[in-house]
């Protein structure tokens, strides 16, 4: 796992049975990655890209053999975190042929 941006590790360890790392950005911007191993500890600075844990095993309500949970606030204010990657064009390619 990597951290977005830049910031300020406010919280790494477990919190409801689950590993979890929160960080705090600038313009009171906080993005919060779970379930993860975290390899940080609160405090520490971290640049974008940085790894900041690893993602752990599936857990009940996940479909897939693991999936993040990926959350990001300003100050009390829930937003979309993709908004922190960019919005690039979504393209639907038709299905390939079945093969006979």
């Amino acid at each position: 796992m990597y951290a977005a941006g830049p910031g300020v590790v406010r919280f790494a360890g477990r919190l409801a049975g689950r590993g979890v790392v929160s960080i705090d950005h600038s313009d009171g911007l906080r993005t919060t990655y779970e379930p993860i191993t975290p390899t940080v500890v609160a405090g520490r600075a971290v640049r974008a890209g940085d790894v900041i844990g690893t993602l752990d095993p599936a857990h009940p309500g996940c479909p897939v053999a693991a999936c993040l949970h990926w959350g990001l606030r300003r100050d009390e204010v829930y937003l979309d975190p993709l908004a922190l990657v960019g919005r690039a064009r979504v393209r639907l390619l038709p299905l390939a042929p079945a093969a006979s």
